[in-house]
């Protein structure tokens, strides 16, 4: 399927195929809040990354929202859609098939080192007549520092049912909300033991658990922008900042500063 952005097509030039001779290209594209990229998808991989700006990208029954310093890698010929959270910079990198940095076709959410964000900033500025030989070291050194990130597991999986749809799209959009299953049973039509029920069939997770994996989504954003971790808390519907470091610690092994202490850092 081909590149299909709603608004902003004037920076909807196909992207520069790679190739054996080229195995990493890049296109730069600035976009606005609530840009979209439809789903689609193409026969190199893709690293989904930005340097300012937060995307959500959506593959199947899953998403992610990527802040800075994060990336997410898809694997050829898997569909995908990539929606603009706030105002980005994206720089994309196209992968070709056969140098894939990762087996197989799940997605994966990647640390962006400095030295990689460094690679993707060069290999962004090269002027069209300047060497193919640059071109072509940049992007030997941009697959081996993929082949060495770090890997973060920060899922969102999403229902078909719709009824869950509209739950779950709700707390999306507002992760913070403290309503119960019980108020949501009523706001969707259905009784509270069916969405639990739905929740554990469709997601394998309850429903507890599945907010969770929504605000810890959120929260990544918000603390690469430097928010303080008591307003992270507080949007996001915790009591205290204790209350959500203890749930983050729980579920990522550190604390939210040692967990982002590359983006505090820059």
């Amino acid at each position: 399927m081909p590149i299909d952005i709603i608004t902003h097509t004037e920076m909807c030039a196909p992207p520069q195929r790679p190739s054996p001779e080229r195995p990493v290209t890049m296109i730069a594209r600035d976009l606005q809040v609530d840009d979209t990229m439809r789903p689609h998808q193409h026969p190199w991989g893709q690293v989904t990354f930005a340097l300012e700006g937060v995307l959500r990208v959506t593959v199947d029954n899953s998403s992610w929202i990527v802040p800075p310093l994060r990336a997410i890698w898809i694997a050829p010929q898997v569909v995908h859609e990539v929606t603009v959270l706030e105002k980005a910079r994206m720089r994309p990198l196209f992968i070709a098939a056969e140098r894939t940095p990762f087996a197989g076709q799940e997605c994966k959410v990647l640390e962006v080192s400095r030295l990689l964000r460094e690679l993707i900033v060069a290999l962004g500025r090269l002027d069209p007549g300047e060497a193919a030989a640059r071109e072509a070291l940049l992007g030997e050194l941009i697959l081996d520092e993929l082949a060495r990130a770090a890997t973060r597991p920060i899922r969102v999986p999403l229902p078909k049912d719709k009824r869950l749809k509209a739950l779950c799209a709700a707390l999306i959009d507002s992760p913070g909300a403290n309503l119960t299953l019980e108020h949501w049973a009523r706001q969707v039509g259905a009784s509270e033991r069916t969405l639990a029920r739905l929740f554990e069939r469709e997601l394998g997770l309850s429903f507890g658990q599945w907010r969770q994996q929504v605000r810890l989504a959120h929260a990544a954003p918000m603390i690469a922008r430097g928010m303080p971790l008591s307003r992270v808390a507080e949007e996001l519907g915790y009591a205290s900042q204790s209350a959500f470091s203890a749930m983050f610690k729980k579920t990522f092994g550190s604390s939210p500063s040692a967990f982002f202490a590359d983006a505090a850092a820059d």
